[in-house]
């Protein structure tokens, strides 16, 4: 059964994809059109996220969908993880913020950091949704400025002690595990961020949620406060090392927020589209969208629909100089008009053609261009 939503394409991007990744898209888009759409409104109105789905993404294999199936992952391209992240954002910003934490700010840098115990005891785990985790960087004073955050890692004899707070931290009230990131030396001592695997349960360790938001409303969202929070010595992520490792991760999620950003155009004009149709319906005039152009070879705007409608009540003068009731054929050009109306001259408005799709300004009048063009032109 194809995907309700079939979009445009007017760089044929489609024929840039491998048939495994046009697969994986589809994939995607048809369980968002059956899952998420007709739900994610109502979580959106009441700002939670909708948890069911969880289990169903992780059984599509959304989570760390481009790591290596040695890891319980799906090991796909990253065009393919793309294409997810694109689709989920197409339902809701808020899904696709989810599945992008749990895999590229999560379990992306316990891949790249991390020992391969770690990597074996969190990735599958994760992979499958029984682990949901978290990626604590930003704080209440240091959003965009990283480098100046004060949360502080002290070793002891049998572990590392945390303290700090991190701030709009996505996942945090729904995480069994945290990324957190803290200085092991001195507060101006950037070189000394290392990053520490801490289980949510952990003594000391409290998640706020933030409400009152205005927008991600349907992603859990919330303040973390570390107040003595011991954690084991293999808590740390042994390979990660100064701002460049919580850099590196934050590079990760931002190219799968680039594929979502389109997937959230994609909606937006699907949306316009289907909304300027029903306004055409509803107002019973001829005035087309993008929609019925695609339907129709004949397009006019808003002033052409009145300019024709007007000519239709009126009569007006044949060539010959008898009056006459129909059209007159004389103002139609098959290929190209003057955009202006004999009626009033000096007012620029689209003249319909029936051999033309639609007019357009180009240096100070409208030309018509012809169905055939436009067809051709689509592909």
């Amino acid at each position: 059964m194809a995907p309700k939503f079939q979009g445009v394409d007017f760089y044929d991007v489609d024929g840039l994809l491998s048939e495994e990744e046009r697969a994986v898209r589809d994939t995607v888009r048809s369980w968002v059109e059956e899952h998420v759409l007709p739900i994610i409104g109502a979580h959106y109105l009441e700002g939670r996220f909708p948890k069911p789905l969880i289990p169903q993404m992780a059984g599509l294999g959304l989570f760390g969908a481009n790591l290596p199936d040695a890891y319980g992952c799906a090991g796909l391209n990253n065009v393919a993880y793309g294409l997810i992240m694109q689709e989920l954002e197409r339902g809701d910003s808020g899904v696709r913020s989810f599945a992008s934490v749990q895999g590229a700010l999560v379990m992306y840098p316990i891949y790249a950091f991390g020992s391969e115990e770690q990597k074996q005891r969190w990735l599958p785990k994760m992979a499958s949704g029984e682990v949901i985790g978290c990626f604590g960087l930003t704080e209440p004073d240091y959003g965009s400025n990283p480098a100046g955050m004060i949360t502080v890692a002290k070793e002891t004899k049998d572990g590392w002690v945390l303290n700090g707070a991190k701030m709009w931290i996505t996942n945090g009230s729904t995480a069994q595990a945290a990324i957190v990131w803290a200085k092991t030396g001195k507060l101006d001592d950037v070189s000394s961020i290392r990053g520490f695997i801490v289980p949510t349960d952990t003594k000391g360790f409290s998640a706020k949620e933030q409400k009152g938001k205005l927008s991600l409303r349907a992603s859990d969202t919330s303040e973390l406060v570390l107040q003595d929070v011991r954690v084991p010595l293999d808590a740390l992520l042994p390979k990660s090392g100064g701002l460049k490792s919580p850099l590196q991760c934050l590079t990760q999620a931002r190219y799968g927020i680039a594929w979502g950003a389109v997937g959230a155009a994609m909606a937006c004009y699907e949306e316009a589209v289907g909304y300027a149709g029903s306004s055409c319906s509803r107002r019973g005039s001829r005035r087309c969208s993008p929609r019925s152009r695609r339907r129709s070879s004949s397009v006019c705007s808003s002033a052409g629909s009145r300019t024709t409608a007007r000519r239709r009540r009126s009569r007006s003068r044949s060539p010959s100089g008898t009056t006459s009731t129909s059209r007159p054929t004389s103002r139609v050009r098959p290929a190209a008009c003057s955009g202006r109306t004999a009626s009033s001259p000096n007012t620029r408005r689209c003249v319909t053609s029936r051999t033309s799709s639609r007019c357009i300004p180009t240096r100070g009048r409208m030309m018509c261009i012809p169905s055939s063009w436009d067809r051709r032109s689509r592909g």
